[in-house]
């Protein structure tokens, strides 16, 4: 190894950083009843470093992060506001195939969202949707006497 290689290890800047944070969407179920509750959680997240994106829905108590971030970090500032948070735990209504299933169903959930549970999906091969299939109106090959 020559002695400009051995002085060029020196001169290189190596990054020690680890990789970038990907590009993400948070979203975060925050209590909120007055403006200043308001103010004080977009006021602790949007000084978050790689926050792109900050959207505040009082009406839904949702708090809507976009960007280079840590979704624990963002909870973790959240909560350090005093609120009482947790991730988002819904989903909208017409994502579900059986809305009302046990857990799924929250009086305290926005309009259109129910709670993300596991649902009980029955068996493809049911043969009571084969049935109904055959007279659906949105069956082509359905039966037309009807």
């Amino acid at each position: 190894m020559g002695a400009l290689d051995y002085l060029s290890n020196f001169c290189t800047v190596t990054s020690t950083r680890g990789k970038k944070k990907a590009m993400q969407t948070v979203e975060i179920k925050v209590k909120m009843d007055c403006d200043g509750c308001e103010r004080r959680v977009k006021n602790a997240v949007k000084t978050m470093k790689g926050v792109k994106n900050l959207d505040v829905n009082r009406k839904q108590s949702r708090v809507t992060v976009s960007g280079y971030v840590d979704p624990n970090k963002v909870l973790k500032r959240v909560k350090n506001t005093g609120k009482r948070a947790e991730f988002w735990p819904y989903i909208p209504y017409n994502l579900v195939s059986y809305p009302y299933v046990a857990g799924a169903y929250d009086k305290r959930a926005p309009a259109g969202f129910v709670r993300n549970v596991t649902q009980a999906v029955p068996p493809s091969n049911a043969t009571d949707e084969k049935i109904t299939h055959l007279f659906s109106d949105d069956n082509p090959n359905a039966c037309s006497i009807m």
